[in-house]
């Protein structure tokens, strides 16, 4: 199981852990919403969403800079296929991945992303596959055939999730993002899974922001 051995930047140099021990992030959702703090109970980052055509997420650090900005297309598919954006952008020459849906079914997710300067997709720079209502996905490299995981979810212990708390937008798990993986791409991801399962990411994210407890041990 090959981890990146230089930092493997999506979003930023900035927010890779360059450190031999993995991230791990505590995953917290409360009535649909998501927030990201580090070990001090910090805010590190909350999911802010903006209601349009695009069902526009903007990714924001403390002070509400933008870190990135997520829109969705919803026209002609189910979920639809996410573009990801640096800051509040949403110029062709600021995307940074694509996020195309290849499976939903019954919980059972597999998600390609393509990095803006992969044009041709046909192969994924990165995939995410697993049962997200079992919470075990997982983020590989490449198409996934290689195994190279950078992050993999987790159940808390003796925590798991019914159809209720899922539809009432309340549950907690963790993430562990390997070294020299951007954390900040990783929680990206999971602002899509989020917004894509929960029936109320958008309206607790219109009025509270997101809700990520990220614990950050690098």
């Amino acid at each position: 199981m090959a981890q990146p051995s230089t930092p493997l930047a999506v979003v930023g140099s900035q927010y890779c852990c360059i450190s031999e021990f993995p991230v791990d992030l505590a995953i917290v959702v409360n009535a649909g919403s998501l927030m990201v703090t580090d070990t001090l109970d910090k805010v590190m980052f909350k999911l802010e969403l903006q209601l349009s055509l695009h069902h526009r997420r903007i990714i924001v650090d403390p002070a509400r800079n933008p870190v990135v900005t997520l829109r969705q297309k919803i026209i002609g598919t189910l979920h639809g296929r996410w573009k990801v954006y640096m800051g509040d952008s949403h110029d062709k020459k600021d995307l940074l991945f694509t996020a195309k849906a290849t499976s939903w079914v019954q919980f059972k997710t597999k998600i390609h992303v393509f990095l803006a300067n992969n044009t041709k997709k046909k192969v994924p720079d990165f995939t995410l596959e697993g049962n997200y209502f079992e919470r075990s996905c997982i983020v590989y490299s490449g198409d996934g055939e290689s195994k190279s995981i950078l992050a993999q979810m987790h159940k808390n212990i003796g925590s798991t999730p019914t159809m209720k708390s899922l539809l009432a937008g309340n549950d907690n798990y963790s993430v562990t993002v390997y070294p020299n993986v951007d954390y900040a791409f990783i929680v990206a991801l999971i602002a899509i899974l989020h917004s894509n399962y929960s029936p109320n990411a958008g309206a607790a994210a219109a009025g509270a922001g997101a809700a990520t407890s990220m614990i950050l041990l690098c």
